[in-house]
């Protein structure tokens, strides 16, 4: 009687096997790899566009973008801005109160109007933004720019960053915006500065709103945002701790955290 003899794989077969699914799980490491490093180096370029864009418009009209007062915007940029009305453009409402700092949603907002109305970025934006909620809300209505993840982008004096185990002071500082993890915002603060959060030009933003701003007489940016959506803070409702030991000198990175509401500025 016929009896079949079954096959196993042999150990070269196995090793072949084995071989080639490393490959295919080294190239999957290796493209997400490859794409968390686009993503970090495209929130690094939109900064030195806006920092450059910044400074650039202050040397062409002597005035800080945002805190430009309305009407002077609509004669010394353009007419067509949001509200300019009629001249003397008394009806111009898109603009600051010209004391030298960006400090309240109505200036955080009109920053953006007076830079693209100038040419300094791209793109078209009106910039009406009154309160957190509208700001919280600017991308999608075209307001407000923001970053690959499609979070607003900010740029104001703000003291919601870590402190290292200090006082944060009251800054002119550009946040990247949410949408990230904190591995992500490691690598930003490690290609840009001193990879650690409380420290150096690249600071973490922080868990509970600070108090700086409303001393000085702005608006605390830090305040009143839709949980999870915050402009400046990250929240841990959505996940880990961004920052282990959050303002104190022994502050680190949460690079295993899957928190996606992480935020990080950068100190002008």
């Amino acid at each position: 009687m016929y009896k079949s003899r079954q096959r196993g794989f042999t150990l070269v077969e196995i090793a072949i096997v084995l071989v080639i699914i490393g490959l295919l799980l080294g190239g999957i490491l290796k493209g997400q790899q490859l794409i968390s490093s686009a993503r970090v180096r495209n929130m690094a370029d939109q900064n030195t566009g806006i920092q450059a864009a910044y400074f650039g418009f202050i040397d062409r009209y002597r005035q800080i973008p945002g805190d430009m007062p309305p009407a002077l915007a609509c004669s010394a940029i353009t007419s067509t801005i949001t509200a300019c009305g009629a001249s003397p453009f008394g009806a111009a409402t898109v603009g600051g109160n010209q004391n030298g700092r960006i400090d309240s949603w109505v200036e955080a907002g009109a920053i953006w109007a007076h830079l693209s109305a100038a040419g300094f970025i791209n793109g078209t934006y009106p910039g009406v933004t009154g309160n957190v909620a509208a700001y919280e809300g600017g991308v999608l209505s075209g307001n407000v720019p923001g970053n690959a993840f499609q979070q607003p982008i900010f740029l104001g004096y703000t003291d919601d960053y870590d402190g290292g185990g200090s006082t944060s002071t009251v800054r002119l500082a550009y946040a990247y915006g949410a949408g990230v993890t904190a591995s992500l915002l490691r690598e930003l603060d490690v290609k840009l500065d001193d990879g650690a959060p409380g420290t150096g030009v690249v600071r973490s933003t922080v868990s509970a709103v600070k108090n700086g701003e409303t001393a000085v007489g702005g608006t605390n940016f830090g305040a009143g945002g839709t949980a999870g959506r915050e402009v400046l803070l990250w929240n841990s409702t959505f996940g880990p701790a961004c920052v282990t030991n959050p303002d104190t000198a022994t502050a680190t990175y949460n690079v295993d955290s899957d928190n996606t509401r992480c935020n990080a500025v950068y100190l002008y």
